[in-house]
């Protein structure tokens, strides 16, 4: 599985940003998605994850703001963050989750947001 990770950039607070994970190969083991950030100095956080089942989980700190959806004949995930804040900044990072327990990363995005 290859995944594809675009839409960051710089957007002052309050604005909205959609990011997208353009994912190629074999998914008959794909159990889930997510989109994880890492900011400078912390460590990696889950943001947002779809199941298989189209079910979603958010972090509290986005919870409101964020929607991750899929689309299925793209085969593309994707992520909308609106209202965002400062301590949004972070590379953002897609990821696919096997049944066997192996993980598949794409390259980071950067999410820069002004105050």
């Amino acid at each position: 599985v290859q995944l594809q990770a675009s839409g960051g950039g710089l957007v002052q607070a309050g604005g909205s940003l959609r990011l997208s994970c353009a994912a190629s190969g074999s998914f008959f083991s794909i159990n889930g998605m997510g989109w994880y950030r890492q900011a400078p100095g912390k460590q990696r956080e889950l943001v947002a994850g779809i199941s298989r089942g189209r079910s979603t989980n958010y972090a509290d700190s986005v919870k409101g703001r964020f929607t991750i959806s899929r689309d299925s004949a793209k085969n593309t995930v994707y992520l909308q963050m609106n209202n965002l804040k400062p301590e949004d900044t972070a590379v953002y990072h897609c990821a696919a989750h096997s049944i066997g327990g192996t993980d598949y990363w794409g390259q980071g995005t950067l999410v820069t947001v002004s105050s």
